[in-house]
C-alpha cells in the first residue's frame, strides 16, 4: 500500500498502530453505547452507518445495541485491526484502506470520526472533510480533541502524530449547508462512563 503521509504509516503497520489496538479493550463498550445514547436523542431515521478510522469496533459494536437493524461499514488503515473488524459480521463492507484512497461508492445516514482527525497530517485534513461530507446523506459526528486554534501535541514521544484544532468549526466553514444540531464533552474523570477527554459535533446536512 502507497501512503502520501508518514502519519498513515505510522497507523498501518508500525508497532505504535498494532499497541494502539491493545490499547482498545471490550470494556470500553459500555462507556461507547452511553457516550453514543446521548448524541442519538437528538438524531432521526438513521439507518446506515460509516465509521472512519474504526480501529477494532468498538464504536460500532456500542451504536449496534442502540440501533440494532442499522447497516455499518467502516474504513481501517490497519490490518491487523480490520481482521478483528470482519469477526463482526454485522460490519460489511470493512474497508481496508488509507482514508484518502476510499473511494465513494453509497451514502449513510450518519458518518463519523471518534478520535481519528487529531492524528491526521493537516494538509490533508480537506480530502478527509470532503470524504465525510460526500459520503453523508443527514448526519456527521466529529468527536476529536478540540483547541480553537490549530496546536500540534507530543504524542507518547513523538512529534507530528497528533493534531488538536476546531475539526467542526472548520468543517461548518466550508460547507454552508451544515447546521450544528447539538455538541457535548466527556470527561477523562467521570465515575462511571468515561471518555479521552471529547469534545463531540453533531452536524447535518439542511
Amino acid at each position: 500500500m502507497d501512503y502520501k503521509t508518514e502519519q498513515e504509516k505510522f497507523w498501518s503497520d508500525n508497532e505504535w498502530g498494532d499497541e494502539y489496538i491493545k490499547r482498545n479493550s471490550y470494556d470500553r463498550v459500555k462507556n461507547n453505547i452511553f457516550f453514543f445514547s446521548k448524541i442519538l436523542q437528538r438524531t432521526s431515521n438513521i439507518n446506515s452507518i460509516l465509521e472512519f478510522g474504526a480501529n477494532i469496533g468498538l464504536n460500532l459494536i456500542g451504536l449496534r445495541q442502540l440501533l440494532p437493524n442499522a447497516q455499518y461499514s467502516a474504513i481501517e488503515i490497519n490490518k491487523n485491526a480490520c481482521q478483528e473488524l470482519e469477526k463482526l459480521e454485522f460490519v460489511e463492507p470493512v474497508y481496508n484502506e488509507s482514508l484518502f484512497d476510499f473511494k465513494i461508492t453509497q451514502k449513510y445516514d450518519l458518518t463519523f470520526t471518534k478520535v481519528v482527525l487529531i492524528h491526521i497530517n493537516p494538509e490533508y485534513l480537506e480530502t478527509v472533510y470532503k470524504k465525510l461530507y460526500d459520503t453523508s446523506s443527514k448526519y456527521i459526528l466529529i468527536a476529536e480533541y478540540y483547541n480553537p486554534t490549530p496546536v500540534e501535541i507530543n504524542y507518547r514521544g513523538h512529534k507530528g502524530k497528533l493534531f488538536k484544532r476546531d475539526f467542526a468549526g472548520e468543517m461548518m466553514d466550508k460547507y454552508d449547508d451544515l447546521k450544528l444540531v447539538d455538541y457535548g464533552f466527556s470527561y477523562h474523570r467521570d465515575n462511571n462512563f468515561h471518555q479521552d477527554d471529547i469534545t463531540w459535533f453533531l452536524l447535518e446536512k439542511k
